[in-house]
C-alpha cells in the first residue's frame, strides 16, 4: 500500500484503507448472517479483506503492485471462489476444533459462503466508489472502472461503521451491569443503520458529483473546446470538488462548489509536453506502460537533470534525464498547476512514479532504473 500522506483533496494511497473493509464485514455479518452460523463474524471480517491479498506483489516491487493490484481478486468472476476459500480455511478449523462455532450454532456452510460472497462484493464496491478504481471484469475486460465519489478514506463511512459495532457493546456492558443477559444476539439494528447510511450517503455523493460534472460541462469560461471533465472528491466536503478540464493542449484545474453552483478555475494551464525520444522510452519502460495503463489523467514531463527526491542520482558524467509520471486525479492543487511539487518539495509527487534515461553521448535513450512510492523497482 503506498503510504504517501494526504493531498489537499483526500487520501491518496492506493487501496481503500482496510479497517473500512473489515468494519463493514463485521456489519454484514452483525446484520443477519451471524444468527445463521457458526463463524459467521470472523469469515466475513476475512473475506471483506481478502481481495487485498494481491498486495502480496509487494515483493516484487512496486510497479508489480500497480500492475497487479487490484486485478483477478478484485473481479466479479473471483468473488465466489474467493469466498469459497474463505470457507475453507474455517472448514478445516472446524474440523480440527471439532465443536460448534459461538452461541453453539452449528455452521451451515451455505450460508457461511453466501455471507463470505456478499463480503467480498462489498469489498468490491468499496474500491469501486473511490477514484482509484478497480478492474471488475478483468481478466475479459483490462478497463478501470471508479465511481469516484469519495475520497479512499472516508470519515463519515468510517465513524458510520465503527459506532454500530461499538454502540451494541457498551449497551451489552450496561446490560450485564443490571444482570440482564437475555439478548444472545446484539447490534443487528445498529448494523442495518450503519448499512443504510452508507448507501443514502453514496447516494447524495452521487448527486453532487453529477452535479459538479454538469456544471465543469457547462462552464464557458475557456476560450478553447474542452474534450473532457472530471470532477475529484474531496475527504470530508461532498460539496467542494477539485475540477478537472482537458484541451487540445493543456489541462485546468477548477475548484467546484455545488452548493453555490461555482467554478473557479486556475488561471495557469498544465501544458501537455511535447514528445520526445527521451519521453518516448520513458513511456515504453515497464514503469511507464503500467502507469499509463492505470492513470486517467497522465502527466509525463522530462524534469532534466534533477535527481528524483529521496532517491540516488546516476553516476556522475553521464548524460541522464529524469522523467516523472504524475495523475492529476492526486496531485495537490499546486502540482496541479504545474509546479513541480515532487523535486520542489525534496519528496516525491503522491502516486507518482519516476524513471531515469541515459543519453550519453547522444545514443539510442535508455531506461537506466524506475522508482515509485519511494522504491526501486528492479
Amino acid at each position: 500500500m503506498h503510504r504517501n500522506g494526504p493531498s489537499g483533496y483526500g487520501g491518496v494511497e492506493d487501496d481503500m484503507e482496510p479497517v473500512t473493509h473489515l468494519l463493514t464485514g463485521a456489519c454484514l455479518s452483525r446484520a443477519g448472517f451471524n444468527r445463521k452460523t457458526a463463524y459467521a463474524t470472523a469469515a466475513l471480517v476475512l473475506a471483506a479483506e481478502a481481495p487485498d491479498i494481491d498486495m502480496l506483489w509487494e515483493v516484487r516491487g512496486p510497479v508489480a503492485t500497480l500492475q497487479h493490484h487490484r486485478g483477478i481478486t478484485h473481479t466479479l468472476v473471483a468473488a465466489p471462489f474467493m469466498a469459497l476459500l474463505v470457507v475453507a480455511v474455517f472448514w478445516l478449523w472446524h474440523q480440527w476444533r471439532g465443536k460448534p462455532g459461538k452461541a453453539g450454532l452449528a455452521p451451515r456452510w451455505g450460508w457461511l459462503w453466501l455471507g463470505a460472497f456478499v463480503a467480498d462484493l462489498s469489498h468490491l464496491l468499496l474500491d469501486f466508489t473511490n477514484n482509484y478504481g478497480l478492474r471488475p471484469f478483468f481478466p475479459f475486460d483490462k478497463h478501470w472502472y471508479a465511481w469516484s465519489i469519495v475520497s479512499i478514506f472516508d470519515p463519515y463511512i468510517f465513524a458510520a461503521l465503527l459506532l454500530a459495532l461499538l454502540i451494541p457493546a457498551l449497551l451489552k456492558l450496561t446490560d450485564q451491569e443490571i444482570g440482564d443477559r437475555r439478548k444472545r444476539f446484539r447490534g443487528r439494528g445498529w448494523a442495518w443503520t450503519a448499512l443504510i447510511f452508507m448507501l443514502l450517503y453514496w447516494a447524495v455523493r452521487n448527486g453532487e458529483h453529477e452535479h459538479a460534472l454538469a456544471l465543469l460541462r457547462n462552464n464557458n469560461d475557456l476560450p478553447v473546446p474542452v474534450s473532457r471533465v472530471a470532477a475529484e472528491p474531496r475527504m470530508f466536503d461532498p460539496f467542494v470538488w477539485k475540477g478537472l478540464l482537458e484541451t487540445s493542449a493543456a489541462y485546468r484545474t477548477a475548484q467546484v462548489k455545488t452548493l453555490d453552483d461555482q467554478i473557479t478555475i486556475a488561471d495557469a494551464p498544465v501544458y501537455k509536453p511535447a514528445e520526445t525520444p527521451v519521453l518516448e522510452a520513458a513511456k515504453q519502460s515497464y514503469l511507464g506502460r503500467v502507469y499509463l495503463d492505470w492513470a486517467k489523467w497522465p502527466l509525463v514531463e522530462d524534469m532534466g537533470e534533477v535527481a528524483i527526491p529521496g532517491e540516488p542520482a546516476p553516476p556522475k558524467g553521464q548524460d541522464w534525464h529524469a522523467v516523472e509520471f504524475r495523475d492529476l486525479r492526486y496531485t495537490s492543487t499546486a502540482a496541479a498547476l504545474g509546479l513541480n511539487e515532487g523535486a520542489g518539495a525534496g519528496r516525491q509527487a503522491p502516486l507518482s512514479g519516476w524513471v531515469y534515461v541515459d543519453v550519453t553521448h547522444g545514443m539510442q535513450p535508455e531506461v537506466e532504473a524506475m522508482y515509485m512510492d519511494g522504491r526501486e523497482q528492479k
